[in-house]
């Protein structure tokens, strides 16, 4: 379309978006710890809870973590009390043992970041134990020099 004096009318170069509805960048770099989803920060706190322990007890490095969001829907594996927060698994022939905990549940059960570490800690704690034939007091006996 031409303008009254013939030539075409002057196409301007939008440098900004006057009304704040153009694409934005992200929050906070992928590097942040605000970038973490709930199931990451969760996988962070169990690594975190395991490399404690290792220092103590170094046979920890030889056994495989896992995170599930909820327990199997098999009863064999429950208790008559509660909802399972962790579990070891041991008869995998040829495979290293396994050490399973529950994020759902502990989530559930935990009302801030602080508490869910230190619960995470717990039930960590309570599977390495059951793993080792010990109580969680003897696995737990260096927590207050942390």
């Amino acid at each position: 379309m031409r303008s009254g004096a013939g030539q075409e009318p002057r196409r301007r170069k939008h440098t900004r978006d006057r009304r704040g509805r153009g694409l934005r960048g992200p929050l906070a770099p992928p590097q942040v710890p605000l970038a973490l989803t709930r199931a990451e920060q969760f996988d962070e706190l169990v690594l975190d809870a395991v490399e404690r322990l290792e220092r103590r007890w170094p046979r920890l490095s030889e056994v495989e973590l896992a995170v599930e969001e909820v327990p199997p829907a098999d009863a064999e594996n429950w208790s008559d009390e509660a909802v399972p927060l962790g579990r070891v698994i041991t008869d995998r022939p040829g495979e290293p043992v396994r050490i399973v905990i529950y994020r759902r549940p502990v989530e559930a059960r935990a009302a801030g970041r602080p508490e869910l570490a230190d619960l995470v800690y717990e039930v960590v704690v309570e599977q390495v134990a059951e793993l080792m034939g010990i109580e969680p007091d003897d696995v737990d006996q260096g927590r207050d020099e942390d």
